[in-house]
């Protein structure tokens, strides 16, 4: 996915003078292209990830259309302040780019882990936060911000994920992808998450539960009719994070349907269930430790169905 938002980004760059590229001492073999072509236009602020989101809203009062990019965690809580009143207060069209979304740096611990940021960011007025599922969405993401005058978040990983769209999808903010539909449970999923969703649902679907996918890549502004449509044509509703349950998908899942009186769905949020990642893993271990892989999501749905029924 980095891979993919530098080549989306020198796109841009190439077609809009006004587009700065910012960072904040990582990602220089992706940035290569984009620094021998634009070296005007390509900042390295450092280690110093605050100061980065004051240049990009001192770049934005000024006309520029700033990216800024670095570790998700540090771009977005260490200087969630900056975010909030350089950013947010004055609805700048800055564009945050978080790599390393949910635990991908694996064993760099909790340093490193971003299981928390999509819950702070949501919460913020003028912030929209989208968490794109593969390197062809990453691209097509990155081009959707162009339209939008105001902060956006946008969680990847890091290389070298599965493809799952090929470039004749259309990419809209704000409105799900239904991948694949199904009458017993919907999983509502995002990021990297997406490809497990749909390996799960295969495996559930074999078993007799006939399973759907969605990827709600745009978590702010969330999809509210296709998640009341999803109430509305399934009995369960499963949304899969890497991320805490509290403030996430889940959370915002939970508030349409609270506030909708689907009172009699079946409702289950799968993540971190608020706690610390303290176990040195590779990512996939930690996927398999916290049943966020395609055997462990499917195992928690059937048990789920099962308990209720």
């Amino acid at each position: 996915m980095r891979t993919a938002y530098c080549k989306a980004l020198f796109d841009i760059m190439a077609d809009n003078q006004q587009v700065f590229a910012l960072t904040a001492d990582i990602g220089f073999r992706n940035f290569d292209k984009i620094i021998n072509d634009f070296p005007d236009r390509f900042i390295n602020v450092g280690v110093a990830e605050a100061n980065m989101v004051g240049i990009a809203a001192g770049l934005a009062l000024s006309g520029k259309i700033p990216f800024i990019f670095t570790i998700a965690p540090f771009v977005t809580m260490r200087c969630l302040e900056q975010i909030r009143i350089d950013l947010c207060y004055q609805k700048l069209p800055v564009k945050i780019i978080g790599a390393g979304g949910g635990f991908v740096y694996g064993p760099q611990g909790t340093t490193h882990h971003a299981i928390e940021e999509i819950g702070m960011l949501r919460t913020i007025p003028e912030m929209t936060v989208i968490a794109p599922a593969d390197p062809v969405q990453t691209e097509k993401a990155v081009h959707a911000t162009m339209n939008i005058n105001s902060p956006v978040y946008i969680r990847i990983g890091r290389n070298n994920e599965p493809v799952i769209y090929n470039y004749k999808q259309i990419f809209n903010i704000g409105k799900a992808d239904i991948l694949q539909e199904g009458k017993d449970v919907s999983i509502l999923t995002y990021g990297a998450l997406v490809k497990n969703s749909i390996d799960a649902a295969a495996i559930l679907n074999k078993s007799g539960i006939s399973t759907g996918v969605v990827n709600m890549h745009t978590i702010k502004p969330i999809d509210i009719n296709c998640v009341l449509e999803c109430a509305k044509n399934t009995s369960t509703i499963v949304t899969i994070e890497e991320h805490n349950i509290i403030g996430g998908l889940g959370s915002a899942v939970a508030e349409i349907l609270s506030e909708n009186n689907h009172r009699k769905i079946l409702f289950k949020r799968i993540g971190i269930n608020d706690k610390f990642i303290r176990m040195n893993a590779e990512y996939k271990q930690l996927q398999t430790e916290f049943f966020l892989d395609s055997d462990g999501i499917a195992s928690l749905i059937k048990n789920l169905i099962i308990k209720d029924s």
